[in-house]
């Protein structure tokens, strides 16, 4: 990524070089046909580094997004396990609570696998929604592109 950062940069460089060298060599002897050219070549240039630059920070937008959302995955299936097995062993142990109190095995089995799963999916609840708000929150738009074509066009105004 940062490879296509610096070979973004040196075209701009280039490019700025060559318009530089052109109007020192033609100085102010230039016709309007070769000017209104080379600046439609140069809004050209202009537009496809922008594309390169927004190609650039979509892949890496999508890649931190899509390794959050493994994760995520990932995460889900260990506590999904997790929760599987201590909510078997905490169901039995709140079912020996409800044996001393007199209920039938059958009966405090029951209660006590219905009131750890409804534990349960509360947190699991929880959590999901938390992890859905974190991603919510990251930004889809490419800040620094948009930045870029603001300053481009504040440029564009300025020349036209």
């Amino acid at each position: 990524m940062s490879a296509t950062r610096r070979s973004l940069a040196n075209a701009d460089d280039t490019a700025m070089a060559r318009n530089n060298e052109g109007a020192m060599t033609n100085g102010n002897n230039e016709s309007l046909p070769n000017l209104l050219s080379r600046l439609g070549d140069d809004v050209m240039q202009l537009i496809n580094s922008q594309l390169a630059l927004f190609k650039v920070e979509m892949k890496e937008e999508a890649n931190a997004f899509a390794r959050r959302s493994t994760m995520i995955a990932v995460g889900g299936v260990i506590a999904t396990i997790g929760f599987a097995l201590l909510n078997v062993a905490i169901a039995f142990g709140v079912s020996t609570l409800f044996a001393s109190a007199g209920f039938s095995q059958p009966a405090s089995y029951a209660l006590g696998f219905i009131l750890t799963g409804a534990f349960y999916l509360i947190v699991g609840g929880t959590l999901m929604l938390v992890m859905k708000n974190r991603l919510s929150q990251q930004q889809l738009v490419p800040p620094r592109t948009v930045q870029e074509l603001r300053k481009d066009k504040q440029w564009l105004k300025s020349e036209l």
